[in-house]
């Protein structure tokens, strides 16, 4: 079995946005053409920007310099420029945007069956909308306006340094600080703040969702007021970090705002000719307009560099998604599952974390095909761990999981979990038809295959008796049925998938006791045709199992039937 070794990489945030702008690369020729278009719609601004200087130097003093055709022209394409940036770019965001939430749900869903583990379902939800949302700005935001920002520069350097050296550096340098320095700057220094207010955020989410989740419980107990009070103080953290980060970013534009009219300043001493750098009248009101629509240009930069330290905050915390799932080094090439095979766990060491207890220390077992195994054990003994590592959704750090004699790490794993199928302790029904629920499980399914799977869940009769049959609303978590009859149908689900082996990991929990005993005679009829792994706490006396293990101490001992 391959080498288990949890990641601990701890990545700075510029390692996670370049890991971001990794994941990009597929939209990378949408993205570098709206940035094309960005510095074209610029280049108009700045030559429009100029020729009216000089147009209105010109009616001054009695000449005409610049026709009004060429400002029709660079007006014209401004706008057209300006126009296809801001649908290009946006388009292209919103795609990188799709994409990366999809890597996320599936860098999640990797390890789905293993739960969302040691994450809070709150806490995923902000990196899943809050974080991801917020990466919008990283192209935006900062990468569009700072390409825009150096071709300024650069004008800047080319036109005022050849009316005037000392003064073109002057107002360069101003530029340069207004542009590139204080952004850079307040997003170093509000980094932490920015991280704090990510976790922030979903901390106050945690709260709410917990609030919204729990509220029968809560007013049970009567605790409407502590869950409130809690949430207000938290809100109120939240709200003093952005009050935090507003005064940042107040104290950056005024910076900026004073390089802008230091810059301006400057200009006009010259023209007055009471200063050294002397410059003539016509091109220095082109310098003048050409500096105010300069430091104009730039004011989205300021804002972004405060926005830096949250962007960097947020990619840290979706990229950590990633780089904190286990290492899988799987044998190449892989092979495909063999069909209603056995199981074989030899000497299996695993654990979630390098720094918490080993839940499986040296385990052996098997489950030979077609037989009916029953493994007991209290609750945190590792029962749900183990379907995690059957399919595929954890690695061991030693020891062999095997599928006849091929082990797991040679074994694809979409056709791996086509030999495997689970049914969880908390199993969802979601908020939609029957049918739909059923094909979770094997999306062609036909008719006939969703009848079949229902009789085998003994089920078919409730459904049949429902006005609308396999097109009934069954509400959030399965509301519609009772606890039961959501256990059947979420067994048929995991019966169409036609999977030869099933885990079933405290299927009966909640259910009481008349109901449990029947769903696991469902399960006995069953045991025909499957190899079957009922994970449980105790035996009721109704299962027909052919071997019985016992987990102790991160091992199994058979007892006998």
């Amino acid at each position: 079995m391959a080498k288990h070794k949890p990641h601990d990489v701890h990545l700075s945030p510029w390692q996670a946005i370049k890991y971001i702008l990794n994941l990009w690369s597929d939209q990378a020729p949408r993205l570098i053409f709206g940035v094309f278009l960005a510095l074209a719609a610029l280049c108009c601004w700045l030559v429009l920007v100029q020729f009216s200087g000089l147009r209105l130097a010109g009616v001054v003093t009695g000449s005409i310099v610049v026709s009004t055709a060429l400002l029709r022209m660079s007006g014209i394409g401004r706008i057209l420029f300006r126009y296809a940036e801001r649908l290009f770019a946006h388009d292209a965001m919103f795609r990188v945007l799709a994409q990366l939430r999809v890597w996320f749900f599936r860098s999640l869903a990797d390890g789905a069956a293993a739960g969302l583990g040691f994450k809070r379902a709150g806490d995923m939800l902000s990196r899943l909308v809050s974080d991801i949302g917020t990466l919008d700005g990283l192209y935006l935001q900062i990468i569009l306006p700072f390409f825009c920002a150096c071709l300024t520069f650069s004008a800047l350097i080319l036109i005022i340094c050849k009316q005037n050296f000392l003064l073109g550096s002057l107002i360069s340098l101003l530029f340069f600080v207004a542009a590139f320095l204080i952004p850079y700057s307040i997003a170093k220094l509000g980094q932490k703040d920015a991280q704090k207010q990510a976790s922030n955020l979903a901390a106050l989410r945690v709260k709410v969702l917990d609030l919204t989740g729990g509220l029968r419980e809560i007013r049970t107990f009567n605790a409407e007021q502590r869950i409130m009070a809690d949430i207000k103080e938290t809100d109120a953290v939240y709200l003093n970090g952005q009050f935090s980060l507003i005064r940042q970013a107040s104290l950056a534009s005024m910076s900026v705002f004073f390089c802008g009219q230091s810059a301006i300043f400057l200009i006009l001493l010259a023209l007055s000719g009471l200063v050294f750098f002397h410059i003539q009248p016509l091109p220095g009101v082109v310098c003048l307009f050409l500096t105010v629509a300069a430091f104009e240009s730039i004011s989205a930069l300021t804002r972004a560099g405060l926005q830096a330290g949250a962007m960097g905050a947020s990619a840290q915390r979706v990229v950590e998604i990633a780089v904190a799932r286990p290492v899988q080094r799987p044998a190449l090439p892989l092979v495909p599952a063999p069909v209603n095979p056995s199981v074989y766990i030899n000497n299996l060491k695993f654990r979630w974390a390098e720094d918490r207890p080993y839940i499986f220390n040296k385990l052996n077992l098997t489950l030979s095909a077609g037989s009916y195994t029953v493994l007991l054990g209290p609750s945190g003994i590792g029962k749900s761990s183990l379907a995690a590592l059957l399919l595929k959704a954890a690695t061991p750090e030693s020891g062999t999981l095997s599928l006849d004699d091929i082990p797991f790490s040679a074994i694809d794993t979409d056709s791996l979990r086509r030999q495997i199928a689970w049914l969880s302790q908390a199993t969802h029904i979601f908020d939609d038809t029957i049918r739909a629920n059923l094909l979770l499980g094997r999306p062609e399914a036909t008719e006939d295959e969703l009848w079949t799977a229902l009789e085998e869940a003994s089920v078919a009769d409730v459904v049949h008796s429902l006005p609308e049959g396999l097109d009934t609303w069954l509400g959030e978590g399965g509301m519609k049925l009772s606890g039961g009859q959501g256990r059947r149908i979420a067994l048929a689900r995991t019966l169409l998938t036609k999977a030869p082996i099933l885990i079933l990991d405290e299927p009966t929990t909640g259910l009481d006791a008349q109901t449990e005993q029947s769903f696991l005679m469902t399960l006995n009829t069953l045991a025909a045709n499957h190899t079957i792994l009922l994970v449980t706490h105790r035996l009721t006396g109704v299962e027909t199992p052919d071997q019985i293990w016992r987990l102790s101490k991160g091992q199994a001992v058979q007892e006998k039937n």
